[in-house]
């Protein structure tokens, strides 16, 4: 038996699914895990990979057309899986990039837009960010302050976006404003005047990633800036259902990396004349990591053939980000004391990922919502207010 995929879950991927996640596995084992600790400690992201991160068409790769690859959801979660066993923080410069940025013009941009930025986007000359959060609405991006208002055939945009990723390296933020009848999605290049943006410091959490506040004061953009599909709230709410998706398989992946790390650790760590592995509480504290490692590894795998089969729902997808990201994080905790002071440094990962979970278990919809969009999908009765 497999110790870390104890059930062998993989067993039931295709080939082209194992060619996937060992492509991505292989990348960024060599290109990755040897630096995102430093990339941590230090609070940067290299931005240079994106090209290579391109190339291996991970930028949107579950979109159709205009350069992206066209995989399956199943694969794209697998992608992401394999990112996040390494950072959440790269997880998420993908996710950004193609499951909000690129997905929101996918969407719902002109033809026009779409030729014009989604190829570079695909190939990682050209980055995206995703401008909805607020300082005082995140869970409620409904109640967002930020507004449009056309005057003489432009779009005049005020407001700000806070806690926003990839913000300040974008060549190209969509924004999410409130013009007088709905709200509405506007493409806003980097450059343009009137739009500014100030990186976040002193982050301890996803520290490996820029995020970033979006300031618009009197920003000018012409009349086709605007997603000529976007109408309502709806629409930026689909896109972030995309990238929820990608989180529930990318949490497992961090689960899976902090298993096998304490599970290495274990086995050589020697106190008391033998490995730690082979006293009674460090293996009740294994097998409940597994346990855990695999049910998240099962529900991934079933919401992501669900969602191939076109019959993934919202909800199933909260049932995934809730159930996933909270095993993560506390996989996460009880490797941290397998390790014990070693796993608080830099050299190994699984305070790292603990550290990074914090953040991913509320953003993208905090454990709270989500909780509420279960408790009315199973009492048909909602609570949000």
């Amino acid at each position: 038996m497999d110790p870390i995929d104890l059930l062998g879950v993989a067993d039931g991927f295709s080939d082209e699914e194992r060619l996937i996640r060992d492509t991505v596995r292989d990348f960024v084992d060599a290109k990755v895990r040897p630096n995102v600790g430093r990339w941590f400690a230090d609070g940067t992201f290299p931005r240079e990979l994106a090209p290579e991160l391109g190339e291996l068409g991970l930028f949107g790769m579950h979109l159709q057309g205009y350069g992206c690859a066209g995989a399956s959801a199943t694969a794209y979660g697998i992608a992401c899986m394999e990112l996040e066993a390494v950072d959440s923080g790269l997880r998420s410069f993908v996710s950004v990039q193609g499951s909000l940025a690129m997905t929101a013009i996918h969407k719902f941009g002109s033809e026009d837009q779409k030729q014009q930025w989604l190829p570079k986007m695909a190939t990682g000359e050209v980055i995206g960010c995703f401008g909805l959060t607020e300082p005082d609405f995140g869970s409620n991006p409904a109640g967002m302050r930020t507004t449009a208002r056309e005057v003489n055939g432009e779009w005049i945009l005020n407001g700000s976006k806070l806690w926003i990723t990839n913000g300040g390296i974008a060549d190209v933020a969509v924004v999410w404003a409130r013009t007088e009848d709905r709200i509405r999605g506007f493409l806003v290049p980097r450059g343009t005047k009137g739009f500014t943006t100030r990186d976040i410091k002193d982050k301890l959490s996803l520290r490996a990633s820029v995020t970033s506040e979006l300031i618009l004061e009197d920003c000018v953009l012409p009349a086709d800036a605007v997603l000529p599909e976007s109408r309502g709230v709806g629409a930026p709410l689909s896109c972030l259902n995309e990238a929820r998706f990608g989180i529930l398989w990318g949490a497992v992946g961090a689960a899976r990396d902090c298993y096998a790390t304490a599970l290495d650790y274990a086995k050589t760590r020697v106190q008391f004349d033998r490995p730690i592995a082979g006293f009674q509480l460090t293996q009740e504290k294994l097998v409940g990591m597994v346990l855990e490692l695999e049910k998240a590894f099962l529900a991934a795998v079933h919401i992501g053939r669900l969602k191939d089969a076109g019959k993934c729902r919202a909800e199933h997808v909260s049932f995934g980000k809730l159930n996933n990201v909270r095993a993560a994080l506390d996989i996460a905790r009880t490797a941290r004391t397998i390790l014990a002071a070693s796993g608080i440094t830099t050299e190994y990962s699984v305070l790292r990922h603990a550290n990074n979970l914090e953040s991913v278990l509320t953003y993208e919809g905090t454990s709270e919502i989500h909780t509420l969009v279960l408790g009315q999908a199973i009492t048909g009765i909602g609570a949000y207010r």
